[in-house]
């Protein structure tokens, strides 16, 4: 691969900071209310969710052009998921699409699809975790 652009961020665990090396990216981490944390920060889970929508959503754009389809009022939303795995855990990914009713049936599957197949975080994930895709 040839890197167009590579982010680079420390975190020091669940109960701590996470800070991108350019700063735009400074947040507290807590563990989520249902693994016994307070909640009280983000935590991995929904930063890889919004990461993993946003660029669902730009990789939708994309092929959308090639299709010569309108994806405009397309919205995508990430449900990450983690749960014990065997000695250790893992993570599904429920991945909503909202299509417009331009978009309806076989040319909103086929968008997503070619969406599945294109968008690097995908690629990434691909027999590695679960990731379901629900068309709404």
């Amino acid at each position: 691969m040839d890197a167009l652009y590579t982010a680079a961020a420390t975190a020091n665990g669940r109960e701590g900071r996470a800070v991108s090396s350019d700063g735009q990216l400074d947040l507290a981490l807590a563990m989520p209310p249902a693994l016994g944390g307070n909640g009280k920060g983000t935590n991995p889970e929904q930063l890889f969710a919004a990461g993993y929508a946003a660029c669902f959503a730009s990789a939708m754009a994309a092929v959308g052009r090639e299709l010569k389809v309108d994806t405009k009022d397309a919205s995508v939303t990430a449900e990450v998921s983690i749960g014990k795995d065997g000695d250790g855990f893992g993570l599904a990914v429920i991945m909503r699409v909202e299509l417009p009713d331009s978009l309806a049936g076989e040319t909103g599957r086929k968008l997503v699809e070619a969406t599945h197949a294109y968008c690097p975080y995908s690629k990434a994930t691909r027999g590695n975790i679960d990731v379901e895709l629900v068309i709404e």
